[in-house]
């Protein structure tokens, strides 16, 4: 049974202007700085990150923005007219991990990402995810895919 909910995503980190990033560092370690000062407090397991709890879910997505995770961002332009290519799908190993806690469903916050995050059973690459991306001039084009 599928359950899609629309999210707002947000670039991959590596592909933000490098002011921008830098006020995000700052952001991180100002929160971090904080939760180290409320030690005692155990609502938070973890200072929120742009990364991992902003940017990009996990999970199977339809449009959005791609992970470059595992290798460095590079442009995925159309082979036939060289316009920049969107992405379509992202079919990911996992619905959620340890480092993604605010993506979470709800109903399974507390359990342990294994195996209630794999209901697909699905696995690319090296438990990864595949980016596939097509051109938005032409939908004839074919598609080119990323695998992080």
């Amino acid at each position: 049974m599928l359950h899609p909910e629309q999210v707002a995503t947000y670039p991959f980190a590596g592909l933000l202007p490098e002011e921008l990033c830098e006020r995000i560092h700052a952001w991180e370690e100002a929160l971090e700085e904080e939760a180290e000062e409320r030690e005692d407090d155990e609502e938070e397991d973890h200072p929120v990150g742009y990364q991992y709890d902003l940017s990009i879910p996990p999970g199977w997505r339809a449009g959005g923005y791609a992970s470059w995770h595992a290798t460095d961002p590079y442009a995925m332009d159309c082979a036939n007219c060289a316009t920049p290519m969107d992405l379509l799908l992202t079919v990911d190993s996992s619905e959620w991990d340890g480092g993604s806690g605010s993506w979470t469903p709800l109903e399974e916050r507390g359990l342990r990402p294994h195996p209630a995050a794999l209901p697909t059973a699905v696995v690319a690459g090296n438990h990864g995810e595949l980016n596939v991306f097509t051109c938005p001039t032409d939908p004839g084009h074919p598609a080119r895919w990323s695998v992080q």
